[in-house]
């Protein structure tokens, strides 16, 4: 099934090819001294950053997410080009985060896609004060290259910042945003993971989630409501 054509709630994790969309993700272990997470079903939600819970408001169109806490840190990893990169530096703009891998053959181009979409619909004003984060999945497969080639075939080179490492740089990452990576059994080349988007208040809050299947009307909607929370 592709992820065109999963209809998901904002708190449902998406997955690559290979896998079955609608299975949930809740619980992340960590192998010690390993170099992957494990994704454990066994719940209808996947645990949030926080364990926040989730409502619809009038004032965002995507899911809000309560309690609002402070977003978990990004200063561990670098931009794909090689650039230092500090979610803390993003302070006063609106930040959709999610994560992704290059090689991703249906939900990552998706929301890539889609993010492009939105931040191109955006006034030039607006998009002064929104930043794109992509954080990868795949510390094997999502080398430099890789990404720069996704990132331009999406059209997002300039508009996003691609975060890659090592596995041991992106494990802690995954955990505190309580996000799920698996190496597909069946598609050793194929990653099951947790595919939502976050948005981040310029206050540095973590405010809103967003499904795989977002619209862009959604993220430049909430973009302007997210610079005043």
């Amino acid at each position: 099934m592709s992820a065109g054509s999963h209809t998901t709630d904002a708190t449902e994790p998406a997955h690559g090819a290979g896998a079955k969309l609608a299975l949930p993700i809740v619980v992340i272990v960590a192998i010690l001294g390993g170099a992957t997470l494990l994704l454990i079903g066994g719940s209808s939600k996947p645990a949030l950053p926080g364990n926040a819970a989730t409502s619809k408001t009038a004032r965002f169109d995507g899911s809000t997410l309560s309690p609002v806490l402070p977003a978990p840190p990004l200063n561990t990893l670098r931009n794909y080009n090689g650039a230092s990169f500090d979610l803390a530096a993003e302070r006063g703009k609106a930040v959709f985060v999610t994560f992704l891998y290059a090689h991703c053959p249906d939900v990552c181009p998706l929301i890539a896609s889609n993010l492009h979409n939105a931040y191109a619909s955006m006034t030039p004003t607006l998009r002064k004060r929104v930043a794109i984060v992509a954080v990868s999945v795949d510390p094997h497969g999502d080398t430099a290259g890789t990404v720069a080639a996704f990132v331009q075939r999406h059209e997002l080179t300039g508009e996003a910042s691609y975060l890659i490492g090592s596995a041991s740089q992106l494990v802690p990452v995954w955990k505190s945003w309580n996000v799920g990576s698996q190496q597909d059994v069946s598609r050793p080349d194929l990653v099951n993971h947790s595919a939502l988007i976050y948005g981040v208040s310029a206050s540095g809050k973590l405010t809103t989630i967003y499904a795989a299947n977002f619209s862009p009307a959604e993220i430049v909607h909430d973009a302007s409501a997210l610079l005043t929370s």
